[in-house]
C-alpha cells in the first residue's frame, strides 16, 4: 500500500488537474456565447443574400454563370478540400472526426488538393504524407468576417483560373448543444438546386424586375459574399462545435477527478487508520513488555 505521503502528494496533483479542466471548461463556454452572438449579427446579412439569389435564380431560371459551371468536359477533375479543424487538442474526438470523414471522402478523387485550417489536421496529414497546398493558419481560434473573406477570395481566385475545378469544406456543424456532426459542404460550384426556388413561383415572379446592370453582373458581386457567408458559418461552427467538445470532455475530466480524489481519500483514511492501529499496538506491546 502507498504510504500517506505519497498519497496526499497525489490527491494534490488530482485536485490542481480538476482546477485545470474546470477552468478550461469555463473558457470554452465564455468562447462559444461570444461566437454564437458574433454569427448571429451577421446572419441577416447573409440570409439577405442568399434570398436575393433565390430570387435572381427564379426570375432567370436559365442564366448562365461561371459559378454554376460544373465542368463536365474537365476530365480528371481537381478538387480541393478546405478542412477545418482545431488548433488544440483535449476536445474529445472533434479533430478524429472531421479528418476521418475527410480521408473517406478524398479516397476517390484521383486529383485532390489540402486546404487546411488548424494546426491538428495540418499535423495530422503532414505525418500521413499528404501534400497540404495551402495552410490558413491562425484561423480555427478567431473565426471572423474579415479572414473568412480573404479565405473566399483565394478560392474563388482558384476556382475563376480553373486551377481547382471543384472546391469542398469539411467542417463540423453544430446542431444542438450534444450534437456536433462532421459535414461536407460543396462550396463550388454552385448548383441550382441547393437554392429554395420555389416550382411555380406566383405573382411574385411575375412582375417585372430589373438588376441593374445585368443578372450576371449582380451575380458577379453576389455569388463572392455568398461564399464568404459560407466559409464564415463553416468557421463558427466548427469553432462552436470545438469549444462544446472541449466543454463535455473537460466537464467529463473533472467528475473523473472529483471520483479519483473521492478514491484517494478513502485510501489515505484507511492507511492513516492502519498506521494509528499500528502505533497503539505498537504501545501496547511495549507496555506489556515492561511488566
Amino acid at each position: 500500500m502507498p504510504s500517506m505521503r505519497d498519497i496526499r502528494t497525489r490527491i494534490k496533483s488530482v485536485r490542481e488537474t480538476m482546477q485545470i479542466t474546470n477552468a478550461m471548461n469555463l473558457i470554452a463556454s465564455a468562447k462559444l456565447k461570444k461566437a454564437r452572438k458574433q454569427l448571429n449579427d451577421a446572419l441577416p446579412y447573409f440570409e439577405k443574400i442568399q434570398s436575393t439569389l433565390n430570387d435572381i435564380i427564379a426570375h432567370s431560371p436559365d442564366i448562365e454563370h461561371k459559378y454554376f459551371d460544373q465542368r463536365k468536359d474537365a476530365g480528371v477533375k481537381r478538387t480541393g478540400y478546405v478542412v477545418i479543424t482545431a488548433d488544440k487538442g483535449l476536445c474529445g474526438s472533434y479533430n478524429h472526426n472531421v479528418i476521418k470523414l475527410a480521408e473517406e471522402h478524398m479516397k476517390d478523387k484521383q486529383e485532390k488538393y489540402l486546404l487546411v485550417i488548424g494546426h491538428m489536421g495540418r499535423d495530422y496529414f503532414r505525418q500521413k504524407g499528404y501534400k497540404i497546398d495551402i495552410e490558413f493558419l491562425y484561423t480555427a481560434q478567431n473565426p471572423n468576417v474579415i479572414r473568412a473573406r480573404e479565405i473566399a477570395e483565394a478560392l474563388i481566385s482558384l476556382y475563376e483560373n480553373t486551377l481547382l475545378d471543384e472546391i469542398y469544406v469539411v467542417y463540423t456543424k453544430m446542431h444542438s448543444a450534444v450534437k456536433q456532426e462532421p459535414e461536407v459542404l460543396k462550396l463550388l460550384p454552385l448548383e441550382k438546386s441547393e437554392f429554395d426556388v420555389p416550382t411555380n413561383p406566383g405573382e411574385r415572379y411575375k412582375e417585372y424586375m430589373v438588376y441593374e446592370p445585368s443578372p450576371k453582373k449582380v451575380m458577379d458581386i453576389l455569388v463572392p459574399n455568398y461564399v464568404k457567408g459560407l466559409i464564415f458559418g463553416g468557421l463558427v461552427e466548427a469553432f462552436c462545435s470545438e469549444q462544446t467538445s472541449r466543454m463535455t470532455a473537460m466537464d467529463a475530466a473533472t467528475n473523473s477527478a472529483k471520483d479519483l480524489i473521492k478514491q484517494l481519500t478513502l485510501q489515505y483514511n484507511q492507511a492513516r487508520q492502519a498506521a494509528i492501529t499500528q502505533e497503539l499496538s505498537e504501545i501496547v506491546g511495549g507496555a506489556e513488555a515492561l511488566k
